[in-house]
């Protein structure tokens, strides 16, 4: 989970680097400031974000530094179907998130039951569960009020990260 000096303080981006025995520099804490603005962003959109503060960087760096982060857990990728991978700083919750059918927003959904993992497969042959990740396909409020409901009930995506 990010850490933070209050709940709306920007987090010490160095000194979380250096925790993960990661070298500070200026892509890597302007690509952590961007995720951590824009929730849910896509490479493209943290790229665009970046550059108003780092004009020459490209997209395959910011590609770079989204995976490097993402190995070392300070961001976590979010996979949507039929969309690009997403990035957010909220790290180490197990939460979940929502995406609405129509307008693609996507929200995060805290862990309604139980401890992480939420859930427990009937039977993972000897495997660890070490995470569930659960979409849960919506209309969001805002698109309800706007127009019919032609959607059909969309399928819950359940993935589980190893």
């Amino acid at each position: 989970m990010e850490t933070t000096a209050g709940p709306h303080a920007e987090p010490d981006w160095p000194t979380q680097l250096r925790a993960h025995a990661l070298r500070v520099t200026r892509p890597r804490t302007q690509v952590l400031g961007a995720v951590r603005e824009h929730p849910h962003a896509s490479a493209d959109e943290v790229h665009r974000a970046v550059r108003v503060g780092l004009p020459e960087i490209s997209l395959q760096s910011v590609y770079v530094v989204l995976a490097d982060l993402e190995r070392h857990g300070l961001i976590r990728r979010i996979d949507v179907p039929a969309s690009p991978a997403r990035y957010e700083t909220r790290t180490g919750d197990n939460h979940h998130h929502a995406q609405c059918v129509r307008c693609h927003r996507i929200v995060d959904v805290d862990c309604v039951v139980g401890s992480a993992p939420c859930l427990a497969p009937g039977s993972a042959t000897g495997m660890t569960v070490l995470s569930a990740d659960v979409l849960f396909r919506v209309i969001c409020a805002d698109c309800r009020e706007n127009g019919p409901d032609s959607t059909t009930r969309a399928p819950l995506h359940v993935s589980t990260k190893e």
